[in-house]
């Protein structure tokens, strides 16, 4: 018999039929009457298996009575109520590590990017405006100042890259790290203040929601930009809006959004700002990678009640 496993939400085509070649795997959105379903069968699962843009709410957690581990594909589990899980005694894991190299990687593409226009001078050129005369200037990026906001793993492999441009490094976290040597400053604000570029790195949940205010926008100022890698609640996105469409911001680079895959529309025309739809971990290794540390954590529950990677233990 193959231990049930309930799926929250699919993973690639190759990672779900992993989880089904050696679990019962069940996914809740098959089912006709999902709440139904819950109400009738929910007790069967000890395992649920989900990603970090759906997570796993407190009343679907309260509808498996026996549920004991929630493992997510993905870093962050602002999606998941840690504070039910721990309440009643369910682990959650997350799949760090594996993903930091390639999340860094697009962060300073998307940089680059937002700083030289490239994707803005694309369209310039496939809609036919070169031959009327050249397309602006744009910002360089060597020697700028960056500053990461959230300089943890992913933080750290951004500011690794960007030294090979020679910026010039600062940070903000909730706390002065001894082991970096980077200028350390003691709020957002003083630290948009001090960047030509701000990158925003941190996790996401409460104690974040709209760290990124509109007063550490006008701190940034119309030759400042944003990037945004970690969690589309981390700005105060209507604010943002405003400092584009009136550019007291010179532009920003966003991979996450506030409520994806929905986009403010008013950012649509704009083209001093880059729009991703969340592909910082977004390659077929880290992907793979991920979904190799999802089942791992499946397998490892199942064989010794513990996950890998827990978050909530």
């Amino acid at each position: 018999m193959k231990n049930p496993v309930l799926q929250l939400s699919r993973l690639s085509a190759p990672g779900d039929q992993r989880l089904a070649e050696a679990f019962d795997l069940v996914f809740l959105k098959d089912q006709e009457d999902p709440q139904g379903f819950l109400k009738e069968q929910g007790h069967r699962f000890q395992v649920a298996v989900t990603t970090a843009p759906i997570g796993a709410s407190a009343d679907v957690m309260a509808a498996l009575p026996n549920l004991k581990a929630v493992v997510c594909r993905g870093i962050g589990v602002d999606k998941v109520d840690l504070g039910y899980a721990k309440t009643h005694g369910i682990s959650v894991s997350s799949t760090p590590d594996v993903l930091t190299e390639c999340v860094a990687d697009l962060a300073v593409g998307l940089m680059i990017d937002t700083m030289r226009g490239l994707s803005a001078s694309d369209r310039f050129v496939r809609q036919g405006h070169w031959p009327k005369g050249a397309y602006p200037l744009t910002s360089r990026v060597w020697g700028k100042r960056l500053g990461i906001l959230g300089c943890g793993q992913i933080g750290q492999a951004i500011a690794q890259r960007a030294q090979g441009f020679r910026m010039a490094i600062g940070y903000h976290n909730r706390r002065r790290r001894d082991d970096l040597a980077f200028e350390y400053f003691d709020s957002p604000v003083a630290l948009a203040t001090w960047a030509d570029v701000l990158m925003v790195v941190v996790t996401g949940g409460e104690q974040t929601e709209g760290l990124v205010d509109r007063a550490v926008l006008q701190a940034l100022g119309p030759q400042g930009y944003l990037v945004n890698v970690a969690r589309g609640s981390v700005i105060d996105e209507p604010a943002l809006v405003q400092a584009l469409q009136d550019k007291s911001i010179a532009g920003a680079g966003l991979d996450v959004f506030v409520r994806e895959p929905q986009v403010p529309t008013e950012l649509m025309p704009l083209d001093n700002v880059v729009l991703l739809p969340h592909v910082g971990s977004g390659t077929h290794e880290t992907r793979r990678a991920m979904e190799d540390l999802v089942f791992d954590n499946v397998q490892s529950f199942f064989s010794n009640g513990r996950l890998i990677t827990p978050v909530v233990a």
